[in-house]
């Protein structure tokens, strides 16, 4: 049975969590990686989710997040990495599949990312092709705030994406796993290149960019 990217994606987050430690920094804000894992189950085994998608109910979620990391760092990371609960619409393959592929990919960058001396993976083509594939289709919700033109470029086939239509875009090319990062408002941390005009370059690199 293949294992599907949002899996191992799972998997992977859960073993660099444990592996760097509940109180270490993760580019998600002032969130600890300990904060980061409540954060995600909260999400799919809670009605305490409700805040993420609705602003107004933003305490009602950061309070269950609480409630939930009263555990220790161990056993919330197991229970993530044991998926969720199977009155969870999360629970159905293509569900997993369609929302927590990018969810899991990034939020393990997240914490990768904000260690000292981090590289980027190398995934293979089939993980790459998956992103190339759901930051083409989610893009043009993640850049919705920028004031730019916003095009992506595939740096393994060339293949290109415009997220923003807009004059003298600017195109930023890298990997989709990068391209991945860069959308969800990681910018800092994505290793791409931009080209355009430099004050679109630099509106863009300081964009709120992701949900």
């Amino acid at each position: 049975m293949t294992v599907r990217m949002a899996q191992s994606e799972r998997a992977a987050l859960c073993d660099t969590a444990l592996q760097v430690g509940e109180d270490q920094p993760t580019l998600c804000g002032d969130w600890t990686v300990k904060d980061l894992v409540a954060h995600l189950l909260v999400r799919e085994r809670s009605l305490g989710a409700v805040g993420i998608a609705v602003a107004p109910l933003a305490r009602v979620t950061e309070a269950e997040m609480r409630r939930v990391g009263k555990a220790g760092f161990a056993e919330l990371v197991e229970r993530l990495r044991g998926g969720p609960p199977l009155w969870s619409p999360y629970a159905v393959p293509k569900i997993d599949q369609l929302t927590n592929t990018l969810e899991f990919f990034v939020h393990h960058e997240d914490i990768r990312r904000a260690q000292d001396g981090w590289e980027p993976r190398v995934l293979g083509d089939d993980e790459q092709k998956l992103l190339w594939s759901m930051v083409r289709t989610a893009g043009k919700q993640l850049v919705r705030n920028a004031t730019v033109g916003v095009w992506l470029r595939n740096a393994t086939t060339g293949s290109e994406v415009v997220l923003k239509d807009a004059s003298e875009p600017v195109v930023v090319t890298g990997v989709p796993s990068e391209l991945t990062m860069f959308a969800f408002g990681r910018q800092q941390q994505a290793r791409v290149e931009l080209s355009g005009p430099d004050e679109a370059v630099a509106t863009l690199t300081g964009a709120s960019l992701g949900f």
